[in-house]
Formats: structure tokens, sequence, C-alpha cells
């Protein structure tokens, strides 16, 4: 009698293991597949990767104009200036623009008074000027700062994209001279470095190439019709 009854007990005891390891397992698997839910209910706070066309600009009557307007166009994005002594290729980017705007190409003119104070007037003014004295077609933008904690987001954006590049032509040694007495360690940043600074977008919204003020709008015409 006494060898049933421990079997018994061994036999509810091994009933009641069994069950008890069966709880857990359920357990453990509701703590994951909750854990899962958890987790793919989670905001994806991976950085989006900002492209040009992320940003917005303000025209010269300050309205709103986003960059994405401009998806699959040519860009060459200008800092300018109306009392420069780079001044006069307003007439050069005019003859780009004249010549290369049907096939695709726009240029974005920000005037800039950052750089001997050689752009004071109004948006108004400015406009004005540039249809006056050059004829320009192409639309002139809100004035902007383009270095400093106050410069434009999308000069910012620009200037990580491609770092100075260098003077060159006939006037390079005089710029690097006037330049280095501003700032000594300029070949080494970003910063724009003066007026007439210009950018080169591709029609997917990459900007491949930075010329600086001493080259001539003309020597980029053969890169922009290679991008049209």
């Amino acid at each position: 009698m006494k060898k049933i009854i421990l079997a018994v007990l061994v036999a509810v005891f091994a009933v009641m293991s069994c069950n008890k390891d069966k709880v857990a397992e359920v357990k453990n698997a509701e703590t994951s597949e909750n854990k899962e839910k958890k987790e793919s209910n989670q905001p994806i706070l991976e950085e989006k990767e900002m492209t040009i066309y992320d940003f917005t600009v303000k025209d010269r009557k300050g309205n709103d104009v986003k960059m994405s307007d401009y998806k699959g166009r040519v860009l060459l994005i200008v800092n300018t200036a109306t009392g420069c002594g780079f001044t006069p290729q307003y007439e050069g980017l005019e003859k780009l623009w004249e010549e290369y705007h049907g096939k695709g190409l726009e240029i974005l003119d920000f005037p800039c008074d950052q750089f001997g104070h050689q752009a004071p007037g109004t948006d108004d003014e400015i406009h004005q000027f540039c249809q006056m004295k050059f004829n320009t077609g192409f639309e002139n933008f809100k004035k902007i700062e383009v270095n400093g904690e106050n410069a434009e987001p999308l000069y910012k954006y620009l200037k990580s994209q491609k770092s100075f590049a260098g003077f060159t032509g006939e006037k390079a040694d005089f710029m690097a001279g006037f330049i280095a007495k501003q700032d000594p360690d300029y070949k080494n940043n970003a910063e724009i470095k003066w007026n007439f600074t210009k950018f080169l977008v591709n029609r997917n919204g990459e900007v491949v190439e930075r010329f600086e003020s001493t080259v001539e709008p003309a020597e980029i015409a053969d890169k922009i019709n290679s991008l049209l």
C-alpha cells in the first residue's frame, strides 16, 4: 500500500513540475512577444541625411521658396554684391542663364553684405540695380548671411558639401594675400571667402563643384553644359 501511495505522489509531483515548466515557457514567450511588439512600435530615430531639397529659402519679397521646387534642374548658386570688384560677373551669369536656362539651368542669386559692406541696398534696390545694369533674367533672393551664427542654413549645407577650392586665375595671388590678412587659416576651412563664390548642383541635387570669386562665369560653361 505504501508503495502505491509513494508512486502516486511521485506521479503528482512530476505532473506539477511539468505544468510549472510549461507555465514558465508560456510567460517567457509572452514576455518576448510583448517586447518585440513594443520595439516594433518605437519611432525610428535614425537621423535622415539632409539633401539640398530639404531647405526652404526666401525670395526678395520674403516668400518661402522650397528648394525641392528645383528638382531635376541644374543649379548655380551664387552669393553676390552690387558694389564689388567682381560685380561685373553679373554679365557673365546672365549670359549663362540666357544660353542654358531653356535646357535646365537655374541661377539662384543670394545678395550678401558680409564682405566689405558691398551690398548695402534693400532687396528691391538690389533687384532694380541688376535689372537696370545687367538686365538679369534670373531671380534675386532675399539678402542673407553666408558665414557665422546667422548663416543661411542652405549655405551651411553647401559649405559642408564643398570646402574652399582655392583661388585661380589672374586675381588669384591678390585674393590669396587679401584674404590671408583677414583669416590666416583660410585655406583650411570651408567659410565663404568673398562675393561671387559659386556652387554647382547637378540634376540629382548633388553639390558637384565649388568655384571661388576669381572664377569667371564663362569658365563654368562647359561644366554646366556637361550636366544638362
